[in-house]
C-alpha cells in the first residue's frame, strides 16, 4: 500500500506565529514531518511526501502545489492508498499499523475539532473534502457511495499540531524529535487558570 504524506513547505504553522518566527515555524514543521516519516516507516511502508515546494527529507518527495482534495483525487485512482498528515506530533508505528490494518473501504483517524488526520482508502469511488468539519463530511461521502466506514479512535493520531494548545499534548505525550525540538527552544508546559498551556522561556 502506498502511503502519501502531504506537506505545506511554503507557509507552515502560521497559527503558531505568537510563539515562533517564520524560520522557526518552518523548522518545527520539518521536525514534525520527520517524526511522521519515521512512524510510517516503522510499519514497514515507505512514505512519499507530497510537498508544495522542494523539501529535504529522508523520503521520496513529489512537488505538487495543488491542495489536498485535487491531490487525493489523483491518488485514490489506484487504491489502496493511505494519506497521513505531516503534523501528527504523537504519531507512532503502532498507531498507524492499527489504522492500516483496520477493516473497511474507508478507514479514518479523526482529529480533534472535527478534522481528518489520516485515511486509508480501498475504493476509488471515495473522494475527499478536507474543508470544514471534514470527518463528518468524509463519513457522509462514504455512506453516499455505499462504502464501509471505520473510524479508528487514537490519541496518537488524533493530535494534529496547529494551535498553541496542541503543543501541550506533544510535550506531555510525545517521544519523538518534535517534543525534543520544543524543549530545546524553551517551550514548556504551564498551568494558567487551572488549565495546561505552553509558555516559551527566553
Amino acid at each position: 500500500m502506498d502511503v502519501a504524506v502531504p506537506f505545506d513547505a511554503l507557509a507552515p504553522k502560521t497559527r503558531l506565529g505568537d510563539l515562533f518566527d517564520e524560520a522557526e515555524r518552518s523548522a518545527f514543521a520539518r521536525t514534525l514531518l520527520d517524526d511522521v516519516v519515521d512512524a510510517v516507516r516503522a510499519t514497514g511502508h515507505e512514505p512519499t511526501v507530497y510537498a508544495t515546494a522542494p523539501v529535504d527529507v529522508d523520503a521520496a518527495v513529489v512537488v505538487d502545489e495543488r491542495g489536498l482534495d485535487p491531490l487525493c483525487a489523483d491518488l485514490f485512482g489506484e487504491p489502496p492508498i493511505a494519506v497521513v498528515m505531516a503534523d501528527l506530533g504523537l504519531a507512532s508505528g503502532e498507531a498507524l499499523e492499527r489504522l492500516f490494518s483496520a477493516d473497511g473501504d474507508v478507514v479514518a483517524a479523526p482529529g480533534l475539532g472535527g478534522g481528518t488526520n489520516a485515511l486509508v482508502v480501498r475504493d476509488d469511488a471515495f473522494r475527499t473534502d478536507f474543508h470544514g468539519v471534514s470527518i463528518r463530511d468524509h463519513r457522509e461521502i462514504a455512506a453516499d457511495e455505499g462504502l464501509a466506514w471505520t473510524a479508528v479512535d487514537s490519541l496518537r493520531l488524533g493530535v494534529d499540531v496547529d494551535e498553541r494548545d496542541d503543543l501541550v499534548e506533544v510535550l506531555l505525550h510525545g517521544d519523538g524529535q518534535a517534543a525534543e525540538w520544543l524543549r530545546e527552544h524553551g517551550v514548556r508546559v504551564a498551568v494558567r487558570d487551572g488549565r495546561a498551556t505552553v509558555v516559551r522561556e527566553e
